[in-house]
């Protein structure tokens, strides 16, 4: 394999999982698009969004294990809003990432699209964010039916779901900032694992860039776990929302155009 080819997947895969410490997501947001768009527009040869979606499976899973290893102890983790939420985003993640095989690469763009437009709604609606000692709980019922639905989608496209999870918990929800980005992290880990092993059984995993994402993963995602506790909340929530404007910029662009 070229080994310019090989340093841009290092290179995106740290990126992807910088931001993915950083903001709670599990990076494919960032890693999707800039893996279906840049390696052609660096003269090697495209990856299929089958292809893509794989990958981003597998580095989802291990940037998100990273995160919650590096949050551990801190007392940002809410165990109640794992426990619903990551066993009903799994069963959806489990279900959309088997039937992912027989759904477009072209739904398969259009769908992440889809979610990252979603998202930016959401994160546009006024709110009143509350502070960690403010938070008493959450709407079980809702939680868990959004939490499916958000797996469905994530399982399709191979990502974890993320940075549509945390306007919802954010928004919906009324999570605070540092609650939100800890606790997704380990949400989107879960999710992860129904769409990891949904797209492996079914063949659509490249291994080598995978596991090139993999390494990079382990290594990215905690240090961006120790820029975001130095970072005001206002600021990594602006941030979410800007990432979340570019990606759906991007993605909407390509489907239309």
């Amino acid at each position: 394999m070229d080994v310019g080819f090989i340093i841009t997947i290092l290179v995106i895969g740290f990126i992807g999982s910088l931001f993915s410490g950083m903001l709670g997501i599990g990076g494919a947001i960032i890693n999707y698009p800039i893996l279906l768009y840049i390696p052609p527009l660096m003269g090697f040869q495209g990856l299929t969004a089958h292809e893509v979606s794989g990958i981003v499976a597998v580095q989802v899973f291990f940037s998100t294990l990273g995160g919650v290893w590096a949050y551990r102890g801190k007392g940002y983790i809410n165990k109640p809003l794992i426990v619903i939420m990551g066993t009903s985003i799994l069963i959806g993640s489990l279900i959309g990432g088997y039937y992912s095989r027989f759904i477009s690469e072209n739904s398969i763009s259009i769908i992440y699209g889809l979610l990252a437009l979603l998202a930016g709604i959401i994160l546009l609606i006024p709110k009143q964010q509350s502070e960690l000692n403010e938070f008493e709980g959450f709407n079980k019922r809702l939680a868990t039916t959004l939490a499916f639905v958000v797996g469905l989608a994530s399982g399709v496209v191979g990502a974890g779901g993320s940075f549509i999870l945390i306007p919802i918990m954010l928004v919906i929800l009324k999570v605070p900032m540092r609650i939100t980005i800890a606790t997704s992290l380990a949400i989107t880990f879960i999710s992860s694992i129904g769409g990891m092993v949904g797209k492996i059984t079914t063949g659509q995993v490249l291994f080598f860039p995978a596991l090139l994402m993999v390494i990079v993963s382990l290594i990215a995602a905690p240090l961006g776990v120790k820029i975001s506790k130095n970072m005001n909340s206002k600021v990594l929530q602006w941030l979410l929302a800007i990432l979340i404007l570019v990606t759906t910029i991007k993605v909407w662009t390509d489907i239309l155009l």
